[in-house]
């Protein structure tokens, strides 16, 4: 265990748009690599979904990828929302610094680990992880 504190060496970034729907919860199915750890292992400080069209009442789930198969991590529920001048498109976002958030983020992934994501239903999303590698 290290005696000083790890920070981040290298800011990173990692997106995937996912688009096709995907009801299952086991890590099946058509799910998009939203950000792969660097050699070292990656931190995750912050995570957004972000809608690109309208949506319908359904939920973009979380993967933790091992290399091998992927586990659910976290489920964020999306309300249905039709965007226009006055309306934005749905948003969520987490972080290390929400007190919400804190037992899910920061997210370590070791190397050879992926952040990964599906949606419930078929509509379109940016799912954004925001950290660095170590």
């Amino acid at each position: 265990m290290s005696t000083t504190p790890q920070y981040a060496a290298t800011p990173k970034v990692g997106l995937a748009n996912i688009t096709t729907a995907n009801t299952n919860r086991d890590g099946t199915g058509t799910i998009g690599t939203v950000l792969s750890a660097g050699a070292s292992g990656t931190r995750i400080d912050r995570i957004v979904v972000i809608a690109t069209s309208t949506t319908t009442a359904g939920m973009v789930r979380l993967f933790i990828h091992d290399g091998s198969s992927a586990r659910l991590w976290r489920e964020v529920p999306v309300s249905a929302v039709t965007p226009s001048a006055s309306v934005a498109t749905f948003y969520a976002a987490m972080s290390s610094n929400n007190g919400q958030d804190i037992g899910f983020l920061p997210l370590t992934l070791p190397t050879g680990y992926s952040l990964r994501a599906s949606t419930h239903n078929a509509e379109s999303f940016n799912v954004i992880a925001i950290g660095g590698d170590l």
